[in-house]
This record gives C-alpha cells, sequence and structure tokens, in this order.
C-alpha cells in the first residue's frame, strides 16, 4: 500500500528539513516510515516555528498552534485538518501526545535569547526534544526500555546541537553553558558515555522499536570529534556523513 498525499508531504518536509532522520527513516521498513515521517514532520514544524519570524509573539503563537493540537490528539476528538497533524493524529495516543506537547513548550527557549539557567535546564531541554520525540517513536514501534531510548536520545541531541552551534551563536543565542574547550569536550564526553551506555543495553529495545534509533548512530563521528578537537565546534568541522547507516538497518545494532 502507497503513501497517502499527507504522507508523502511529511516525507517531502523531512527530506528538505531532516536528511539525516530522513535517511534513517528510509532505511527502516515501510510500516515504522509511516510512524516516523509524521513525528520527523511535526518535530520540523515545531523547531522552526520560533525562527521563522523576529517577532517573539508571533512565534510563541506558532508553537501555541502545535500545542493545540496535541492537546486535541490527547482529548481523542477531531483534529484540525493539516497535511502534518491530519497523518499524527493517526499514529498517536493520549500518552504521546501529552510527551509532544512538552517537546513545543520546551521549544519556547528557542524563541528568546536567553542562556540556559544552569546544566539541568540543558538536559531537560534536549530530554523534553530529542528525549521525548525517540521515546515516542519507540512507544509507536514497540514496547521498549524508556531509560535505554533516552540516554541513546540524549547522545544523538548532543551530537544535533554541536553541529548548530555556529548557527545558533550566528543568531545571538548563547547555546553552551560552558565554551570553552574543556566544556564542549565535557559535554561531548557525557553524552558519548549515555549513548554508549545505552547500547550495552540493547537487548532492552526489541527489534521493531530499533527503527526510531537508526539516526542515533551518526552521533558517534559527530562526538568524537568535538571530544578531538572541541574548536571544531564553533568552527563548523564536524562530520555530517553517516557511511554506516545501511549496516544498522541491516542488523539493527544501533
Amino acid at each position: 500500500m502507497g503513501f497517502d498525499a499527507d504522507l508523502t508531504a511529511c516525507a517531502a518536509l523531512v527530506e528538505r528539513g531532516d536528511p539525516a532522520r530522513f535517511r534513517a527513516a528510509m532505511a527502516a521498513p515501510v510500516p515504522a516510515r509511516r510512524v516516523l515521517f509524521p513525528l520527523y514532520a511535526f518535530n520540523i514544524e515545531v523547531a522552526r516555528a520560533p525562527w521563522v519570524t523576529q517577532e517573539t509573539m508571533i512565534a510563541e503563537m506558532r508553537l501555541q498552534w502545535w500545542r493545540d493540537v496535541c492537546e486535541e490528539i490527547a482529548e481523542g476528538g477531531a483534529v484540525r485538518r493539516h497535511e502534518v497533524a491530519t497523518p499524527l493524529a493517526d499514529v498517536l495516543d493520549a500518552k504521546d501526545a501529552r510527551l509532544l506537547d512538552e517537546l513545543v513548550a520546551a521549544r519556547r527557549w528557542d524563541v528568546y535569547r536567553d542562556a540556559f539557567e544552569d546544566a539541568d535546564h540543558f538536559a531537560r531541554y534536549l530530554d523534553q526534544t530529542s528525549g521525548n520525540l525517540t521515546w515516542v517513536a519507540a512507544r509507536r514501534l514497540g514496547a521498549a526500555d524508556e531509560a535505554v531510548i533516552r540516554d541513546a536520545a540524549y547522545g544523538a541531541g548532543v551530537a544535533a546541537w554541536l553541529l548548530a552551534i555556529p548557527e545558533l551563536e550566528a543568531a545571538g543565542r548563547v547555546p553552551l553553558l560552558d565554551g570553552t574547550a574543556e566544556g564542549v569536550r565535557a559535554l561531548a564526553l557525557g553524552a558519548q558515555q549515555r549513548l554508549t551506555g545505552a547500547r550495552t543495553r540493547r537487548g532492552a529495545v526489541p527489534k521493531p522499536a530499533r527503527a526510531a534509533l537508526l539516526h542515533v548512530g551518526q552521533a558517534d563521528a559527530v562526538l568524537n570529534a568535538a571530544i578531538r578537537d572541541p574548536s571544531a565546534v564553533a568552527g563548523g568541522r564536524l562530520p555530517t556523513a553517516d557511511p554506516g547507516l545501511a549496516w544498522r538497518a541491516l542488523t539493527g545494532r544501533w
């Protein structure tokens, strides 16, 4: 059975806006793509909402629109017609919708120029964004250990954050609590340790749910590069290629 127009639109949006997750979704079984593409398209829509305008009130309104979508899905009633919201509603339950609502709320940090309050605030931001997105995907695809999923998602989230540092700084944001070489190296090391720890418990993620983690493998090269040369982060010299995706898709060893 082929994709309908909405799923096709979601896939196209992910291809344009998040090539790494698009490649990971395309490496997943077709039934998993029906879950992943709406989720990843939702994530793109939410992530870009604070950046399409300089007006904070408009950015807040865009985020609120998606919070309203999550509320409609959680309540189980009619959900507004939209090429992403409509297929998203088909794959979520109420708990999933509330987790995604937390994701949208966390993205309010992107609207303003305030630094993170402390390490806990930064970790919570990554857990509610990268962590919630990956956990919802895993929940929809099969039962899995939440702690394993969130540890893996944290590693991937930090890697993605480090890749985004030059753009965030150019936009006037303060993306790092400690932007020194020691601080960047410590952040990357901590993320790599959580990712490694998740992999030691890989058996707690059944095969159907592993498709939610196929994008995680790219994090290794990014984190290792940041550990070796922290200046590569601000310099925009971190690797973006993912040559191991086909192997991970074949073996399931994310």
